[in-house]
């Protein structure tokens, strides 16, 4: 038995879910994990948890709030040290035999002071580890988001990288890119065609265009993220619920969400089409719905709001864009796992 120190990221869910995935499939080893936000209610139900500060983004109608997230980060750099002196204490308490990082600030660092191997997981590392053929209006925000990536969570000694898209890595990295990193709850269901549209969108800039989309959908429409419940014409409002979603996912026609990894990624494993929305000032969501559009998966929607025109184009595509998503790989389970227990083992990924 390994005993593993696992820091996660805690804006959203996504980062709790993919550390919950891998941490699963090694019952036989002992998990603590360090987080923070929405991170530890997600985590503490079945792992021990530490609730540490670190940074993390606020979103404000559909974009990244520049000002509140300085205003969130400001008091974590503030007591940057105190904070380190909890983290160092943790891990000479606890003698971890491997440390992980899911996008979390402080944990690398810990491991650089005293010499310890460290494995990054997340998706973020896409942007730093891979060169990509931006579109030269975005590269201002490409750059900058690089090097914040690198300045403040780019303090690991090897990256996993996980990605439905996956660019050559650069040369020199110790970096591996794998297909996505997928729930049991996901790979438990076979998708279906039952011929709606799933709609899952959180941050939604001015809910009267919103609506004009969805109710130009000439499908019934199942929306989730939006604070209703609820059938109105053709629109049916859910509370999400795990089960219920994936249901709905895995019986859909296509979908139209915002720009996050994790959905986007099921979406794909169950050979949906994607209009995706990405939250503007968010690169990384950017960088997704880029490539859904480049790879032939789907669309993506540019502009300040989604345009009920590009509906008919779109759906004349569906057979096209269903054949090049079958063609791909969006389950990269196997290999992870692999590459995760290899670290946990020697202290570095199988290249």
């Amino acid at each position: 038995m390994a005993k593993i120190l696992y820091g996660v990221h805690g804006t959203a869910h996504g980062h709790a879910i993919r550390a919950l995935t891998i941490a699963r499939r090694f019952p036989e080893h002992e998990f603590i994990f360090v987080s923070h936000e929405a991170g530890p209610a997600i985590l503490e139900v079945e792992y021990p948890v530490v609730d540490i500060p670190s940074l993390g983004t606020v979103f404000t109608k559909h974009r990244v709030d520049t000002w509140a997230t300085v205003k969130l980060n400001y008091p974590v750099l503030r007591d940057r040290k105190a904070i380190m002196g909890r983290v160092l204490k943790l891990m000479a308490d606890f003698q971890p035999d491997a440390v992980i990082s899911d996008y979390e600030f402080f944990l690398p660092r810990a491991c650089r002071r005293l010499g310890v191997p460290c494995l990054s997981i997340d998706h973020q590392h896409v942007i730093t580890a891979c060169r990509h053929p931006i579109p030269r209006g975005e590269y201002p925000s490409y750059l900058a988001t690089a090097l914040s990536v690198r300045l403040l969570f780019s303090r690991a000694t090897d990256y996993l990288v996980i990605s439905f898209f996956q660019p050559q890595v650069s040369p020199g990295l110790r970096a591996k890119i794998l297909p996505p990193l997928l729930r049991d709850t996901v790979l438990a269901r076979q998708p279906t065609d039952k011929g709606h549209v799933l709609v899952y969108q959180s941050y939604i800039t001015d809910f009267r265009k919103f609506l004009a989309f969805v109710t130009a959908l000439e499908r019934p429409v199942i929306v989730y993220g939006v604070p209703k419940e609820g059938r109105e014409g053709n629109l049916l409002y859910k509370r999400k619920s795990e089960e219920g979603f994936l249901d709905d996912l895995a019986g859909c026609a296509y979908v139209v969400c915002g720009g996050g990894h994790s959905m986007i990624s099921e979406a794909l494993y169950y050979g949906k089409p994607v209009i995706s929305f990405p939250i503007k000032s968010a690169f990384e969501q950017f960088l997704n719905a880029f490539y859904i559009e480049r790879l032939g998966y789907g669309h993506f929607a540019r502009g300040a709001y989604l345009q009920p025109e590009l509906i008919p184009e779109f759906e004349s595509r569906l057979g096209e864009f269903q054949d090049r998503i079958r063609r791909a790989n969006f389950c990269g389970n196997g290999e992870i796992f692999r590459q995760v227990e290899q670290f946990i083992r020697r202290g570095k990924l199988d290249y």
